[in-house]
């Protein structure tokens, strides 16, 4: 029988979201080969009486558990040399501040499979809690807008026991006549459509978004094809992009001068051309007054993004010419919102939505003992680099 382990989040601000829920523990231990562990935590959403309630054992010690499941990045301390683990690294981008964790997976001889990295074979993303991250990230970037505007009013999400409970502050609720672009094609752009409709924002065309001034709210979704133009022939191809992104430039420039808010969803590294420079912000006809990073790449695809910020204060400003970070809601400021735990302010939906795609799409492949999804989103095997992220090796001291 496999035993699986919940462990318990460590890292500080602390993650409330888990892997599992109570019901969906439940399910698998009554209908999968699976026994599951949950190790005793005070913060997560769900509290340890509920999965004893549901039959599972809730223990401090989860070290003779098979394989782990974690939400965020797993502590140095708290790791368990020779354990295979399931959580978000954030290590796939060569990210600096967690050049130790991996480093830290290597000694301890772990094997850490990244569910960032599990995908379909087009490269779609198969598991993630992106489509919460868009809803909540929505409402906050439309949040901070109603705030500087003074023109309407929204409450926190957090402040909500569930997203149903968040639908009904919409009822009624009138907006300006604002001009939004919500970028990106995947779950998290998929979460914020939903709050656009939600909100009874109307979708338009590229064209007329760029043409037209309207006398309601609308918002214009430009994925990959709307927003990239290879140099030479000035066409978009979905494949050659994401080979050579380096050999394309970025169109949004075009709709800077055309847009109120912005609602970033897209999928972004380093060598993908960034939306805007920090000197486009200087521009006289530069009109963007708030910015959801929802992606939240810091310098990224939204150069502005100068830092996490956080459920509690998720808000700030970054001065137009000096490119500094200021107070949010000054007239010579865009504001910002780059919160890195969008999904915590829903976080039984999140888990619960998250919870069902491991189910569907994880648990019986480990049961069969791996598969190519699996081997393919493994980057560290019992302490070694595979070949999948021998780019690494430099990043991880090798």
């Amino acid at each position: 029988m496999l035993k699986i382990g919940l462990i318990k989040e460590g890292k500080i601000p602390a993650d409330n979201r888990v892997a599992l829920t109570p019901t969906q523990c439940k399910w698998v231990q009554e209908n999968k080969d699976i026994k599951i562990i949950v190790q005793h935590s005070p913060t997560r959403c769900y509290p340890d009486e509920d999965y004893i309630k549901a039959g599972i054992e809730v223990r401090d010690d989860v070290s003779d558990c098979d394989i782990l499941f974690g939400i965020k990045e797993v502590p140095i301390d708290m790791l368990i040399p020779g354990k295979t683990y399931f959580f978000f690294s954030h290590t796939r981008k060569l990210q600096s501040y967690n050049r130790k964790l991996l480093r830290a997976i290597i000694e301890k001889d772990i094997t850490l499979i990244d569910y960032e990295c599990l995908e379909h074979e087009d490269g779609t993303r198969l598991i993630g809690f992106g489509f919460f991250a868009g809803v909540v990230g929505a409402h906050n970037g439309m949040l901070a807008y109603g705030n500087r505007t003074g023109k309407f009013s929204l409450n926190r999400v957090y402040k909500k026991r569930n997203f149903q409970e968040l639908i009904h502050t919409y009822f009624g609720l009138k907006l300006p006549n604002v001009k939004i672009v919500v970028t990106g094609g995947g779950r998290v752009a998929h979460g914020i459509l939903e709050i656009m409709n939600l909100m009874e924002i109307h979708e338009t065309d590229p064209e007329e978004y760029k043409s037209t001034q309207f006398s309601y709210p609308v918002y214009v979704h430009l994925k990959g094809n709307d927003l990239y133009a290879n140099k030479l022939t000035g066409k978009y191809t979905r494949k050659e992009f994401h080979e050579h992104p380096e050999n394309y430039e970025c169109l949004f420039r075009d709709y800077i001068s055309e847009t109120d808010i912005l609602l970033n969803g897209i999928y972004w590294t380093q060598k993908i051309p960034r939306l805007f420079e920090m000197e486009d912000m200087k521009r006289d006809d530069f009109r963007i007054k708030t910015i959801a990073d929802i992606t939240d790449d810091v310098n990224g695809s939204v150069p502005c993004n100068l830092g996490d910020t956080t459920i509690g204060n998720p808000i700030y400003g970054v001065d137009k010419m000096t490119g500094k970070r200021t107070e949010p809601y000054l007239e010579t400021s865009v504001d910002v919102m780059s919160v890195g735990n969008l999904p915590n302010e829903l976080p039984r939906d999140a888990s619960r939505y998250f919870g069902e795609q491991l189910i569907k799409y994880i648990l019986d492949d480990l049961l069969n003992g791996g598969s190519k999804i699996i081997d393919d989103a493994t980057i560290v095997e019992k302490g070694k680099l595979t070949e999948n992220f021998d780019y690494m090796k430099e990043y991880a001291g090798l």
